[in-house]
């Protein structure tokens, strides 16, 4: 593991994050933006949501992050059928020396990365479940709180709201999850690196191991010491507020909780990208994944046929 003394060490950084990205790329052919924008939202101690048609390596790419830092790793298979208690756990009977007692039997929440697959086919109930989990990373069983060990994400991935048997989440779930992020299909040359490489060899690569526990959470702290100007926070605050202000587009805009958001993912963005400051460059690139799914188009736009991304543009123009 490579030891980092702080943001000035920023050449190591870039080591790290190269040789992170070239192993992930064992697995993963391309996606470079998606990768890119997982890794921002673990460095910022938030959860994600991948939207994407099925079949584009959401969860090889998700379970390909996990092995390489060390965590532990749980899947939830979502479907209209699964209850909260198949995600949190349950309490059963035991008998142990000829007495009955009650133990709680923990479920998949608790685990470092939890991937929530197709979370949008479970029931409104069910994706409930998740709430406490994803923002205070603990879970209420009857009268008992159980912390969850740190660091924790949810990485959920979902199918396009307009296909058959989805559930849409309500807003105060995805305003918890820190990202949107949109897997698009490869280009050309990418799709034919992945029929060369997945036809002809079944092996699963070698993964190695680049990150532990530790590490990651020194990540986290550095991500949140990245130097951002007055100006450019006042950039993000008056982004934000203009999303509430834009009647004739949208019907509800982004909560403070945006604000904050999109500050931290510009410095884990600026990190990432091998700089020691946040750079409106960073704002304006993360302004998308952090807000499309945080604003309500109204009517009028979604009969235009615009979509989030158009009015964010539209806002970041101004």
């Amino acid at each position: 593991m490579v030891k980092i003394e702080g943001v000035g060490d920023i050449d190591k950084l870039k080591d790290v994050f190269a040789t992170l990205k070239k192993e992930i790329g064992k697995v993963i052919v391309g996606q470079d933006d998606v990768i890119d924008q997982i890794l921002i939202a673990i460095l910022c101690d938030g959860n994600a949501l991948l939207e994407s048609n099925p079949g584009l390596g959401k969860t090889l790419a998700i379970k390909t992050l996990a092995q390489i830092m060390d965590m532990k790793f749980s899947r939830i298979q979502n479907t209209p059928d699964l209850m909260p208690s198949d995600i949190i756990g349950t309490y059963v009977i035991e008998e142990e020396k000829g007495k009955k007692e009650f133990k709680f039997q923990k479920g998949p929440i608790f685990a470092n990365i939890v991937l929530a697959d197709e979370i949008n086919r479970a029931t409104p109930k069910t994706q409930s479940a998740l709430l406490e989990a994803m923002q205070e990373r603990q879970v209420t069983v009857g009268n008992q709180t159980f912390p969850l060990d740190r660091p924790f994400f949810i990485l959920a991935t979902q199918n396009p709201i307009d296909q058959e048997g989805t559930y849409p989440l309500p807003e105060a779930q995805t305003d918890r999850f820190l990202m949107k992020i949109r897997v698009d299909y490869p280009n050309a040359q990418d799709e034919y690196e992945i029929a060369n490489r997945y036809t002809i060899n079944a092996k699963a690569p070698d993964l190695r191991v680049l990150l532990n526990k530790t590490s990651l959470q020194n990540l986290q702290m550095l991500t949140r010491e990245v130097p951002i100007a007055d100006d450019l926070k006042k950039k993000v605050v008056d982004i934000v507020a203009d999303t509430r202000n834009r009647k004739e587009l949208i019907e509800y805009g982004a909560s403070p909780r945006a604000t904050i958001a999109l500050i931290i993912a510009a410095k884990a963005h600026a990190l990432l990208h091998g700089r020691k400051f946040v750079s409106e460059k960073d704002i304006e690139a993360m302004a998308y994944p952090v807000l499309r799914h945080r604003i309500i188009l109204n009517f009028k736009a979604e009969r235009e046929g615009k979509r989030p991304d158009d009015v964010i543009k539209i806002i970041l123009q101004k």
